[in-house]
């Protein structure tokens, strides 16, 4: 229980990597492999959309003129534009102690690997369960939006995260932005108007942090990935053994790929 696979991923188109993580979590519900951390990037940048989220946020026109994508993922939550960050994602068989209880129970055991990454870089970040949000905080924004024991450093959201429940096993996987603009989301979602946009902008700025702002410095994206490997290790006394997609992994993604992620009936069915 205490061994798991980790795989260091290259950066991918969006599609492909909402494929891999469905692929991973259907092999480790099936007892097919271990439990998996992914660590991975995208490229393009991309705009991933919650489950149950309105296509009807984003802004096409503006998303294509930036050469973006735009994703939905299985997990639920709301907007995130992928890009200058690291990405990781957590597959467990439904019986494993850290999926245990519901969402919130499981949220706040992953966290505490999360807060220890971020004191391996330095930081001393907060894991708080955060209240119920009100109808006027539902915006389109994933970083803007409170969360369930959320990380935060100096009052703003430094990682998000989403999970998936199935029958025989969860997914969850989050961002952390490494460095860059969290305003520039808005670029890719409708608004009334320009003044909106902005003042979109700056909300989500005033709400969220990237790290290298934390930190007043910049980190690479393999430097913060090993202190990821090494914030699981250390919370939950794990060892990694390095791993790769197997072949019906590999299978299982590319159909996911052609039949789920990039079809746009998927992609626009809320």
């Amino acid at each position: 229980m205490r061994q798991w696979r980790l795989i260091y991923d290259s950066p991918a188109i969006g599609a492909w990597n909402m494929a891999v993580d469905e692929a991973i979590l259907q092999a480790v519900s099936a007892g097919e492999q271990p439990p998996t951390l992914r660590v991975y990037a995208w490229d393009p940048f991309c705009l991933s959309l919650g489950y149950g989220q309105p296509v009807g946020d984003v802004d096409d026109v503006r998303l294509q003129a930036h050469g973006w994508h735009v994703v939905r993922r299985p997990t639920g939550g709301r907007a995130i534009l992928h890009g200058d960050e690291l990405t990781y994602s957590v597959s467990l068989p439904i019986d494993h102690e850290l999926a245990q209880g519901d969402v919130i129970a499981s949220y706040r055991r992953l966290s505490e690997a999360l807060v220890a990454a971020l004191m391996q870089l330095g930081l001393t970040p907060q894991s708080e369960k955060q209240a119920k949000s009100n109808g006027s905080s539902r915006g389109p924004v994933c970083f803007e939006v409170p969360s369930h024991y959320e990380i935060t450093s100096q009052g703003r959201k430094l990682i998000g995260s989403a999970q998936v429940r199935r029958k025989a096993g969860i997914l969850q996987h989050g961002t952390l932005p490494l460095y860059g603009d969290v305003g520039r989301i808005c670029e890719a979602l409708q608004f009334d108007d320009e003044a909106a946009r902005e003042a979109g902008k700056a909300k989500v700025r005033e709400r969220a942090i990237t790290l290298s702002e934390a930190l007043g410095s910049d980190v690479d994206w393999l430097t913060a990935a090993d202190a990821l490997v090494a914030g699981f290790s250390e919370a939950f006394g794990l060892t990694f053994e390095m791993g790769h997609l197997s072949e019906s992994e590999l299978n299982c993604a590319e159909q996911l790929l052609q039949d789920v992620y990039t079809n746009t009936a998927w992609t626009a069915k809320r």
